[in-house]
């Protein structure tokens, strides 16, 4: 997959990086909660500080100011032309917070990619959109040269967990993607990794 191209898999789902071009989508995709509690997909790239003073259109504007510099913090999923999902992903090192957390210390000195957003718009939660977003996400990752994909998922103690808790997406997604558990900061929240080579 590259900016200009998509992967069109299972149920005709299509999936685009997020480049300037389709910027649009992902506003009507977030609505204006940015997807939840006025993130825009800062909480991990931005001091707790900063994060809360810009809550809302400033963490709009910041994630928009990274996409119209060149960056591609993610990817896109399309159901008929419209935007259904989004997930996060990027090189570790993008994500600051991630860095200093002990529960999802760095494992190894390995270079990784990783996922720390998957966000389903509500009408398509449950049909498996999150598990073929992280397979399109290895594939992103895969065509730049990456060779680990890394998500931090959520393990629910039993049955389904609500929505806002699952934004880091859910073990059974990665598991469906070929994502293999490899280290847990705690009881719910492993280190799962997708080794492309």
């Amino acid at each position: 997959m590259t900016t200009k191209s998509s992967i069109i898999g299972e149920n005709g789902l299509e999936f685009h990086p997020l480049v300037p071009g389709r910027w649009n989508d992902l506003v009507a995709l977030f609505g204006e909660n940015g997807a939840c509690g006025g993130c825009w997909c800062m909480w991990w790239r931005l001091k707790r500080s900063d994060f809360v003073r810009q809550k809302g259109a400033g963490n709009k504007a910041a994630l928009k100011a990274l996409v119209e510099g060149g960056q591609i913090p993610g990817i896109l999923a399309y159901a008929g032309g419209k935007p259904v999902g989004w997930c996060a992903v990027a090189p570790r090192e993008s994500y600051p917070v991630l860095e200093r957390s002990r529960v999802f210390k760095r494992i190894d000195d390995e270079p990784v990619w990783s996922v720390t957003c998957l966000f389903i718009k509500k009408e398509w939660r449950g049909k498996g959109v999150s598990a073929r977003l992280l397979k399109a996400a290895v594939e992103f990752v895969k065509e730049r040269g990456g060779a680990i994909v890394e998500g931090y998922p959520m393990e629910p103690k039993k049955g389904r967990m609500p929505d806002a808790f699952a934004w880091t997406g859910i073990v059974s997604s990665f598991e469906r993607a070929g994502f293999e558990e490899c280290a847990r900061g705690s009881p719910a929240r492993p280190i799962m990794r997708f080794r492309i080579r």
